[in-house]
């Protein structure tokens, strides 16, 4: 779950990290009553869970109370990358020095945490990373040790950061990580950590994405979901316990396994290139016990889906065997009924697939059809979505 600036800014005040007074606001009237609260000058910051606000106009600077309320008018409401400005954060103006930038993220291909450090901060963090990349640090933390204060010195040292701030940078370090391992974060990155004109450093703005599979330990954040934005098909499969993702296409796609699904939008990509771009319409995973009732939710949830106009189940029989596969998709178009409307492409391999080939066969629904290749299963659901 990634998080908007002001939950991140709060977050980190929670643990101890050095942040500057700020409010939210949803009406220009709001902002400027939290821009009076502030007092001084003052900037309107958009929240939107995307990059680029700044170069997009969603972050402008105010002189006062009312200038924060029309800059709040101009900026609620903008879209920016696809993202709707429903919500602003009103910050206390700081007197920048420089600006630096330090992240601690899991690094998946290495299996470990990363520390990602430099002097270079601000907006421009992704040019740097690409045309100045030894300006970016990256040291990797061993998950066991995590960071010690011998391993921020290392970091510090490592980024170059100069001797007057390196104490204080290195104790928001320490502190990010506590923030990272205590709220099972997967990301915590703070873009731009500040040096103020009298010396201090200070978080200005900051990113955090939460693991959503330690959510159990972490009942607090359940007041931190936005379920404004959160895609109603996507709340609703959550519900369910199903692993779904909405995507921009037209096929529906089930399968059993995240590294099946994962292959199976590639294929049907690749074959709707000859369907006038013809796409997934969604990620779903239905593990490896597909009974009747699961397969039947995941149906439900993507033939609620109004831009779905075919479905592809792509199944790979193993504990879960293919007979026992074919009699869920029956079942479940069973109890769907007349919910039931787009054709249904069914690939069935692996353990018994004779014998689930063959009871799909004998149902005779006239929304099956069987094909016995990925390949050739994805390029008919493409093309039948195209029609």
């Amino acid at each position: 779950m990634d998080l908007f600036e002001y939950q991140a800014r709060d977050l980190f005040e929670k643990h101890g990290i050095p942040v500057l007074a700020a409010g939210i606001a949803t009406t220009p009237e709001q902002a400027h009553d939290a821009a009076v609260k502030i007092g001084g000058k003052v900037v309107v910051k958009a929240q939107v869970k995307v990059g680029g606000r700044g170069k997009a106009g969603g972050v402008k600077v105010a002189a006062d109370a009312s200038e924060a309320k029309e800059k709040a008018s101009a900026i609620l409401g903008m879209d920016i990358k696809g993202h709707t400005v429903r919500t602003v954060m009103i910050a206390q103006a700081a007197p920048i020095d420089s600006e630096y930038y330090l992240a601690i993220l899991l690094d998946r291909s290495n299996r470990t945490f990363l520390v990602m450090a430099s002097v270079s901060g601000g907006m421009d963090i992704e040019e740097v990373a690409h045309s100045a990349p030894e300006k970016l640090a990256k040291i990797p933390v061993d998950a066991n040790l995590g960071i010690t204060p011998s391993k921020a010195k290392e970091i510090i040292a490592a980024a170059a950061f100069p001797a007057e701030v390196a104490g204080q940078v290195e104790d928001v370090l320490l502190t990010l990580w506590k923030v990272f391992q205590s709220e099972d974060a997967t990301l915590v990155e703070i873009n731009p950590l500040v040096k103020t004109v009298d010396g201090k450093i200070i978080a200005l703005d900051g990113k955090v994405t939460l693991d959503d599979n330690a959510g159990f330990r972490h009942p607090e954040h359940e007041a931190l979901i936005d379920h404004a934005a959160t895609n109603a098909l996507e709340a609703a499969a959550k519900e369910k316990d199903l692993n779904y993702v909405k995507l921009d296409g037209q096929v529906g796609i089930i399968g059993n396994g995240a590294g099946l699904v994962m292959s199976t939008l590639d294929v049907v990509a690749y074959a709707g290139e000859k369907f006038g771009g013809v796409r997934p319409a969604n990620f779903l995973d239905i593990g490896g016990g597909a009974s009747a009732q699961v397969m039947a939710d995941g149906l439900s949830i993507i033939l609620g889906d109004k831009d779905v106009k075919s479905v592809f189940v792509n199944v790979f029989g193993g504990i879960t065997a293919c007979d026992a596969v074919a009699n869920g998709i029956v079942q479940a178009l069973e109890l769907l009924g007349s919910k039931a409307t787009k054709p249904i492409v069914v690939r069935l391999d692996g353990n018994n697939v004779i014998e689930g080939r063959a009871i799909l066969k004998a149902a005779a629904h006239p929304l099956i059809e069987q094909v016995d290749t990925m390949d050739g299963a994805a390029n008919r659901a493409a093309e039948l979505a195209a029609k």
